[in-house]
């Protein structure tokens, strides 16, 4: 039986004691149907949320191809003879039929797009791996069948979009993009509107002041789940809710609908993890933690990848050192970090607001320039622009200074700097082009027209296996690295999400060290960020003698550790 006195109070703090009714007769049935279409289960209440080894894949549906076969179908090939023993779950971006964004905006959120496959493909994949799939909450394409129900007048649908007068001063809303906030649609009456359109003209924000629309949503969030997801991204969450005079981002409402989804999740299928994607700085982000059992049990990390990058960059892990010991505690059980470094999108840089200097980003923008990549801008309020994200595959923008791309030196440089966030409290994500090594695509930038495509390539997973064959290729050095790194680190109970946490702090600015203590074991991990081999004191470090390095395999008995360029030690 469902016990709705969460649901209920999420509902009063969203639409009050009158609306709240309303809208608790539309989700009833909703979750009553689902309900009894499906057994509890009680994984996320026996046993935690995460576990050391825990590891994400990112990719699309179709990053890997092959002639004649539907691309999750080679996803599902390649995946289960080389990724299983690497990968606990897989995130498929959106594989819902779209009209544009890469499949950020969905046309259908309940179909799979006929390019890539059918449900029957991504369930079966689903049996080797658990699921992440997006809840693109925030917009639908404005090609979809509901801005069309909307247009055309239908009464079901009448609350979908958000109509805002074009004369209305929207100076203090939050903008993530350069792009104008409002689209002229007309209807079907001949009436002509301005609906909210924070990310595209082609993606219509959803009205989740309308009950109706908050009812078919969620049916969609729990149709996702009997389809076998484990994991749920909601995608673009800060901006949900809007409020004509805030800046419309991180709005009460945005963070009690989070609470509303958990707690509907809770009592349908409490194993179920929600993350929160919210691109913005540290406190910002993980506000969404909530008091840590109400809202995300999980949010994106996201200051680590543009942070990372410029520990390598300047080859000093100070700042990095800093922030770490500073913000990545977790004060629950129930909650860890997302750690990333690549994904679909670019380097957001706006997490480093507060710890960069303006200046220091804009030459992080010009790396990215000199590395063969773009940067894309933002809005600020008084009509300035400023950096959003580096355009550039991690790969690339890790490229050594001064030194030949795409050898073994840049392999090394890279896998270090994945080691790195591997070592952190949290769940380890990787991007597909992250472990397989890739270039800029800057021939599918030409294609496109868009700065983002440079980190979307499709690659032919013939010539990728052939690739990984050769074991001298940069592909195979980094796979090959990589998926050692992977292989060990599962293996450590210390890396365990909820195991402890402690930043060593080093004379040495150059070395980036911590422990990680709990469930057994102590492990010291140690990397050199810099092109120089560093002499490492043990003894300052507070790290005895006589422990076994279990990525070299060697023992160490002196008070000190050689560490050469881009490499790293685990001491356990």
């Amino acid at each position: 039986m469902v016990e709705y006195s969460r649901i209920t109070d999420s509902l009063q703090k969203i639409y009050g004691d009158s609306g709240a009714q309303a809208a608790l007769e539309k989700l009833q049935p909703v979750i009553e149907k689902f309900s009894a279409e499906r057994r509890r289960k009680k994984a996320g209440e026996s046993q935690g949320y995460f576990s050391e080894k825990d590891e994400v894949l990112i990719t699309y549906g179709d990053s890997l191809k092959t002639e004649g076969e539907a691309p999750v179908q080679s996803l599902y090939r390649f995946a289960t003879a080389r990724l299983q023993k690497l990968f606990s779950a897989i995130h498929i971006l959106p594989f819902f039929p779209f009209s544009s964004d890469d499949g950020f905006s969905v046309i259908d959120f309940l179909e799979v797009n006929p390019e890539l496959g059918i449900w029957q493909d991504i369930e079966r994949l689903g049996e080797r791996f658990e699921l992440m799939f997006d809840l693109v909450l925030n917009h639908i394409s404005a090609r979809s069948a509901w801005v069309g129900e909307y247009l055309a007048g239908e009464p079901e649908f009448a609350g979908l979009a958000i109509e805002v007068d074009p004369a209305t001063d929207l100076s203090r809303v939050t903008r993530p993009r350069s792009l104008p906030l409002l689209k002229e649609f007309r209807k079907a009456s001949g009436e002509s509107v301005h609906l909210w359109t924070t990310f595209s003209a082609d993606q219509v924000d959803i009205n989740y002041g309308s009950p109706d629309i908050l009812a078919r949503m969620v049916e969609v969030l729990l149709f996702y789940v009997g389809k076998g997801a484990k994991i749920i991204r909601l995608d673009a969450i800060a901006y949900l809710w809007k409020e004509i005079g805030t800046n419309c981002i991180h709005l009460p409402q945005t963070h009690e609908m989070v609470r509303l989804f958990r707690a509907i999740l809770d009592q349908l299928a409490p194993e179920v993890i929600i993350i929160t994607e919210t691109n913005v700085p540290h406190g910002e982000n993980v506000s969404y933690f909530g008091d840590g059992r109400n809202e995300a049990q999980m949010v994106y990390n996201f200051t680590l990848p543009p942070l990372l990058l410029y520990t390598f960059i300047n080859e000093d892990a100070s700042l990095l050192t800093d922030w770490a010991d500073k913000y990545l505690k977790l004060e629950s059980p129930d909650t860890t970090f997302f750690n990333f470094t690549a994904s679909h999108d670019g380097i957001g840089v706006r997490p480093l607001e507060g710890i960069l200097a303006q200046a220091e980003i804009e030459k992080l923008a010009e790396l990215a320039r000199e590395n063969g990549g773009d940067v894309s801008y933002k809005r600020n309020p008084d009509g300035s622009e400023s950096p959003y994200e580096l355009n550039i595959t991690y790969v690339d923008a890790m490229k050594p200074q001064n030194s030949a791309a795409y050898d073994s030196l840049h392999a090394r440089r890279f896998v270090a700097s994945q080691t790195i966030k591997h070592v952190l409290p949290g769940v380890p994500v990787v991007y597909i082009h992250s472990l397989l090594g890739s270039a800029n695509w800057t021939e599918g930038v030409k294609l496109t027209g868009r700065a983002r495509t440079i980190n979307r390539e499709k690659l032919n997973l013939d010539n990728v296996i052939a690739e990984l064959q050769s074991p001298r290729s940069f592909r195979a050095q980094v796979f090959n690295s990589y998926s050692r790194l992977i292989s060990i680190r599962r293996e450590q109970k210390a890396f365990h999400p909820n195991a402890g946490f402690r930043v060593l702090r080093s004379a040495l600015p150059h070395v980036f060290a911590v422990a990680r203590e709990g469930f057994g074991q102590t492990l010291f991990s140690l990397t050199n960020v810099s092109s120089r081999s560093m002499k490492v004191s043990l003894e300052a470090l507070g790290i005895p003698r006589g422990l076994k390095d279990i990525l070299s395999g060697g023992r160490i008995v002196e008070h000190s550790l050689v560490l050469e360029p881009y490499r790293t030690a685990w001491l356990s």
